[in-house]
């Protein structure tokens, strides 16, 4: 049961969109750039460091709903979702997309985790500054998300077809508040 007065059959940030419209807006906002606008990173990519950071932060309604959504993009490839969550170092995903998931994960501990080698690390495997921009500002953004929806204990579904639809409406429609 969530800590404050939400509609308590709507999961996670979305109970928490609807008891704060005014914040909902902007927040979703950042998401659709963050995770849907013109970027060196693909969608998919970019939903990948969002479930890596909730996966790190054990944030099960973010990471389940994210890792959906980043596998309906990836069709065929989805099963790099699961390889990049059981060990990320030894997945099947590219060097870069692996040095700008480790660069995500420092952030997520700490801003000032992040040093100028993490940095050289992503840009050795083709990195640009946009894309370790984007990362980092992706990190620190599910970072809170991941805190907003534990910290008030929003509704999370436990059975993962729940997740698979949540994840195909973010793939296809992207971000946006709900409506009261």
């Amino acid at each position: 049961m969530a800590h404050i007065s939400v509609p308590e059959d709507v999961p996670g940030i979305r109970s928490l969109a609807l008891f704060s419209p005014q914040t909902a807006e902007p927040l979703y906002m950042l998401a659709q750039v963050l995770l849907r606008s013109a970027s060196g990173l693909l969608p998919a990519e970019r939903e990948l460091v969002a479930t890596y950071v909730s996966h790190l932060n054990d944030c099960t309604f973010c990471r389940n709903s994210h890792a959906a959504a980043a596998r309906c993009l990836l069709g065929q490839d989805q099963h790099f979702v699961d390889d990049v969550l059981q060990d990320m170092k030894e997945s099947a995903v590219s060097n870069k997309l692996k040095a700008l998931l480790s660069l995500a994960g420092k952030v997520r501990v700490s801003g000032k985790a992040v040093t100028r080698g993490h940095i050289n690390a992503a840009k050795v495997f083709g990195a640009t500054d946009e894309e370790i921009h984007d990362t980092v500002l992706i990190a620190a953004t599910f970072s809170m998300f991941n805190r907003y929806v534990d910290g008030l204990n929003s509704y999370t579904p436990t059975d993962l077809p729940a997740y698979k639809e949540m994840g195909e409406r973010l793939a296809v429609h992207g971000y946006s508040a709900p409506k009261q």
